[in-house]
Formats: structure tokens, C-alpha cells, sequence
């Protein structure tokens, strides 16, 4: 008589488990990050004051879009010192701007429309535009820590 006692219990609280991951906000949410929510950004029409006011020391701004446990993703504006990111991974679409940038030891070309992929612990920036400024989108995967830019000469 105890078994199906002990069995059934067993099978509803497996079930509460389940509607309960729905119902319960992650860990991550409680702690100050924004619920993402459905929605359409025109990364175009965006002006330099809507992207943010420049970092103190850079030409960079920068505004956050999406902010998960995994990954950001942000429209960042402008250029920053060559440096590189000892624990996250980042990728940057170029969507204005032409000139130079630093991809590990050697200074390429870029462009509208072309993707970086920039492995953690690659330097990158510094970068020299000769048309217009720099507009980016930059995903971070994981999200980067704020204590990790390391500056390269």
C-alpha cells in the first residue's frame, strides 16, 4: 500500500517540477538583468546620443540591446584602444564606416557588411576609419566581465 503512496508522490512532484520551470524567473533575472522582450530595433536610424554618451578615455559608444546568462549583443559607435578579452568570444558586424582594424597581429581592411570573428584572447581594435565613423554590432559570448579589457600595446 506504501509504494503507490511513495510512487505517486514521486510523479506529482516531477510534474510540479516541470510547470514550476515555466512559472519560476530564472536566477539570472532576479539579479538586474532585463527581461528580453519581443521587439524591432533600427539599428540605422539609431543616433550617436541614443547610442550613448562616449566612454571616458575612448571614442566609443556603446548601448546594450539583449544582456542573457549566454551572450550581449550591442550597437557600439566609434573606436576603442587595441585590446583583447581573456573569457569571452566576440563578434562584430560592421554596418557603417571603412578604414583599418587590428585582428591579432595584423592590421585588414573592413567594411559595411563584413563579420569579424574574434576569438577570446585576440587582439582586436584600434582601429583607423577612413570614411565616416565605425557602427557596429557587437555580440559577446559569454557576456564580458567589465574587468575584462586587457589593453595591447
Amino acid at each position: 500500500m506504501r509504494l503507490p503512496v511513495i510512487l505517486g508522490g514521486f510523479a506529482l512532484a516531477f510534474t510540479a517540477g516541470l510547470f514550476a520551470a515555466d512559472v519560476v524567473p530564472h536566477a539570472w533575472a532576479q539579479a538586474g538583468r532585463p527581461a528580453m522582450e519581443p521587439r524591432i530595433v533600427n539599428l540605422f536610424s539609431m543616433t550617436e546620443d541614443e547610442i550613448g554618451a562616449p566612454r571616458p578615455g575612448a571614442d566609443l559608444r556603446s548601448r546594450t540591446l539583449v544582456d542573457t546568462e549566454h551572450g550581449t549583443v550591442a550597437i557600439q559607435s566609434g573606436n576603442v584602444m587595441k585590446h583583447f578579452h581573456a573569457d569571452a568570444d566576440e563578434i562584430q558586424l560592421i554596418l557603417d564606416g571603412t578604414g583599418s582594424f587590428w585582428l591579432g597581429e595584423r592590421e585588414v581592411q573592413i567594411k559595411p557588411g563584413d563579420l569579424i570573428i574574434i576569438p577570446r584572447r585576440t587582439a582586436h581594435a584600434g582601429s583607423r576609419p577612413s570614411t565616416g565613423r565605425f557602427r557596429a554590432v557587437a555580440i559577446k559570448l559569454p557576456p564580458q566581465r567589465a574587468d575584462d579589457v586587457h589593453p595591447v600595446p
